[in-house]
């Protein structure tokens, strides 16, 4: 593609993001909000791409687009309706006086500030050209590390500490999430067309995402990639009218959810007791390690996302045949009747 083609994609991608972000933020109906805000991720993670950045265009495609506008659509289903269509209306109505009203202009003067940051911080990168002294400091230890993305190098071994403390956040949001009790039944099996679907779909995912896991090594992917890719599996069977969603039952789906923040630890107390600094690899073990540590993660982030898609703790199985055995019953009683 020439240089005026790619100005004329850029600048069409460019107001394309910005249209799909407004849209987004300014429509009232929730359900639409959320499907402009899926397709504002997907075009976004087209930009990604366009900047040279595939992992974070994978991530963001995976996450950002899929995973959260599913969490988005599955809360929207789950608020009450008189809410969504009356409440909200009158919520703006009367958020032109009192509380409503200063809170909307905090809100609107803490926009502005953060875009004035913005714009000063792009000024400023403008004015002073980045220096190239961390890719040359990757490019030098890159062969140390263990892998030979540089992306997975950062990640899981220069800034090993960083990656620990996202898994610890997402455990912590999942803590809460339990908080909330047990999950509800969810919906009604699938249909013939979309339990087929599910069938060839959900292994196909599964191969997609030990794939990420694996080639994340040496080319874009990764555990967070593969683990959205897994949870979306989980999501297709929520969808389709399956109750566990392929997750482990009890104190194991706890096991997994803490396995990515446990494994961390461990291997970097284990370091510690060989005499080596915490989370700094042996280059001899750095691959092997690495590999260990993201299949623990791809595991807990899958089990996390999908937990916080279902919105509670699964119930046990006999729990679930109960209640299912309780609706038939119901409604035979209900068809004598």
């Amino acid at each position: 593609m020439t240089a005026a083609g790619l100005l004329l994609f850029d600048g069409l991608l460019l107001i394309s993001i910005v249209s799909l972000a407004w849209a987004a933020l300014a429509s009232r109906d929730e359900r639409r909000s959320v499907i402009l805000f899926m397709a504002f991720g997907l075009v976004l993670a087209v930009a990604w791409a366009r900047l040279l950045a595939p992992d974070v265009a994978l991530a963001e495609a995976a996450i950002g687009a899929g995973l959260t506008g599913a969490l988005l659509l599955a809360a929207a289903h789950k608020r009450p309706a008189r809410v969504a269509a009356g409440e909200a209306h009158n919520i703006v109505d009367h958020g032109r006086t009192g509380m409503n009203a200063l809170l909307r202009w905090s809100v609107t003067l803490l926009c502005a500030a953060l875009a004035v940051a913005l714009a000063w911080a792009l000024l400023h990168a403008l004015g002073n050209p980045p220096q190239d002294t961390l890719p040359r400091a990757i490019a030098a230890n890159i062969e140390a590390s263990g892998v030979s993305n540089p992306v997975t190098a950062v990640l899981l071994n220069f800034r090993a500490y960083d990656t620990l403390l996202e898994l610890a956040v997402l455990l912590t949001a999942v803590l809460g999430i339990f908080a909330l009790g047990q999950t509800t039944p969810g919906y009604r099996p699938a249909g013939p067309v979309f339990a087929g679907l599910t069938r060839w779909l959900v292994p196909v995912l599964i191969l997609v995402a030990g794939y990420l896991l694996w080639v994340g090594a040496h080319a874009p992917g990764g555990a967070f990639q593969a683990g959205a890719t897994l949870a979306a599996a989980g999501v297709v069977l929520r969808l389709a009218g399956r109750q566990h969603v392929g997750l482990p039952e009890g104190d194991l789906l706890k096991v997994v959810m803490a396995a990515g923040v446990a494994v961390f630890l461990l291997v970097g107390l284990a370091l510690l007791v060989m005499g080596r600094p915490f989370l700094g690899y042996p280059p001899a073990w750095a691959g092997v390690l690495i590999l260990v540590i993201e299949t623990a993660a791809m595991l807990a982030i899958a089990a996390t996302l999908v937990v916080a898609f279902i919105g509670g703790q699964p119930k046990p199985a006999g729990s679930l045949a109960d209640s299912h055995t309780t609706a038939r019953q119901t409604s035979g009683k209900a068809a004598q009747c």
